[in-house]
């Protein structure tokens, strides 16, 4: 049986972990030292030995603290023929090899419980150099610049941190720090937006944990809480789509227009529209099918079916006999441009609302349940992996029926026949002689005039 020999002073040691198909994956374990934390009783106070050779000496609780490091590399646990042991004997040597620099290098450059790097560099290029080098979608890499802006902004806005505005370590990033940026987000933003802002940031700060230029992290315990149960965003009527329809105006984008009307009735998010080519539609069976580029790799739901009438289908065009499937139905701008052409084309329709092209992809999911439209069936046709997601647009269906039972106005009624004023005795009489079909003629106590009420809803 092939096993690993550790001498007691090595650190780190050689460590195998057995394997289920007969292999044994090979790791490194560092030991990074200890520390003992006082024994307390109930009151706070200091629990001593008292008995043996510790008598009278205080209790400690002592806690190891070690490191793995995976080497990727397997040996066979039972080798059946030569080769498999020459593979073994190859592999241990290397393996070994690697523990002996990984030990040079731990004892020369060791700091605290961290290899030493270099962090005398600017954070904010660290920040930009991830973005840049992300191979994610446009809209991720834009976020997270946001973020960036926005840290750099809060930065330079707190007088006690304006020195950093510029030029900030890694090792300059603290707990209380990042509780202020917290507490400026929320200050500044509403809705989900000062919790995806933070979690962009987190982001950029657990690779930097992960290639160990930060020792500690110093976002641990600092949260921002958001309701992603509730739609924070404005959101388009059928009346309004309409109105938006008829709004004309001279140096209009018509391409803008028509991808955002294929938004408002498909639900496609801005990211999807720009890649969108013919070969996405299916003609003869009426149908779009594409892959969510915001969640690529990601979801099982990645890919979304969405039918299309032909009134939609006039809206993206059909391709002439020469149109190459692959070419771009809409040729748009930026995201920011077309979000300019956006808000002017709201704001000529008399729409006072905050109307982002997501806000379209909301539209769609908000008036397709308003309309009756089983949940299950939303879901599926915007994409969402959980139904938690297309939940919350309940929330704004809820809301809807608050209002229609507020619109039935006031009710007027008054009481003619008002049961105050008599004993409890006769309204007893008076239910029983109700269920006979016998009308009541008791005693009142009052008279009748005096209790007559008017109700107002």
């Amino acid at each position: 049986m092939a096993k690993v020999e550790n001498k007691s002073k090595q650190n780190p040691k050689l460590q195998q972990t057995i394997l289920k198909d007969g292999r044994a994956s090979l790791y490194l374990e560092y030991y990074l030292g200890r520390s003992e934390t006082p024994v307390l009783d109930e009151e706070g106070n200091q629990v001593y030995y008292t008995t043996g050779a510790m008598a009278g000496k205080p209790k400690y609780k002592i806690k190891h603290a070690r490191k793995k490091e995976n080497l990727n590399l397997y040996i066979w646990v039972h080798p059946r023929n030569q080769q498999e042991r020459i593979q073994n004997r190859n592999t241990l040597a290397l393996a070994e090899k690697t523990r002996f620099e990984r030990e040079q290098q731990f004892l020369e450059d060791r700091e605290g419980y961290k290899f030493k790097k270099d962090t005398n560099f600017n954070f904010f290029d660290y920040f930009q150099q991830k973005i840049d080098m992300s191979k994610r979608a446009y809209s991720y890499k834009s976020g997270m610049k946001v973020a960036l802006r926005r840290f750099q902004a809060f930065l330079a806005e707190t007088p006690r941190y304006s020195v950093y505005a510029n030029y900030i370590r890694p090792d300059q990033l603290n707990p209380e720090m990042m509780s202020d940026y917290a507490d400026y987000l929320m200050a500044r933003g509403k809705g989900a937006g000062p919790q995806t802002i933070f979690m962009r940031f987190k982001r950029i700060i657990n690779m930097a944990l992960e290639e160990e230029i930060l020792r500690k992290d110093p976002c641990k315990g600092v949260s921002i809480k958001a309701d992603k149960l509730t739609l924070n965003k404005d959101i388009l009527s059928p009346e309004e789509i309409e109105k938006l329809l008829n709004t004309h105006y001279p140096h209009e984008n018509p391409v803008m227009q028509r991808a955002f009307i294929l938004t408002l009735y498909t639900g496609i998010r801005f990211c999807d529209i720009k890649l969108l080519t013919y070969r996405n539609i299916d003609y003869v069976n009426k149908t779009m099918r594409f892959e969510q580029h915001k969640t690529r790799g990601l979801s099982n739901s990645n890919i979304v079916i969405t039918p299309l009438s032909d009134a939609i289908l006039a809206i993206i065009g059909y391709p002439s006999a020469n149109t190459d499937l692959d070419s771009l139905i809409f040729d748009l701008p930026s995201y920011h441009t077309c979000l300019a052409s956006l808000k002017k084309w709201v704001k000529r329709a008399g729409i006072n609302k905050k109307i982002s092209w997501h806000c379209g992809r909301h539209s769609f999911a908000v008036n397709l349940l308003r309309s009756g439209t089983n949940i299950k069936t939303v879901q599926t046709l915007m994409g969402h992996a959980k139904i938690e997601m297309t939940s919350r647009y309940l929330h704004v269906i809820d809301s809807d029926k608050v209002e229609a039972i507020d619109g039935l106005g006031p009710i007027g009624y008054t009481e003619k026949y008002s049961t105050k004023g008599y004993s409890a005795e006769d309204r007893k009489r008076m239910s029983e002689n109700c269920k006979g079909g016998v009308r009541f003629r008791g005693k009142r106590n009052v008279s009748e005039d005096s209790d007559s009420e008017e109700i107002a809803v």
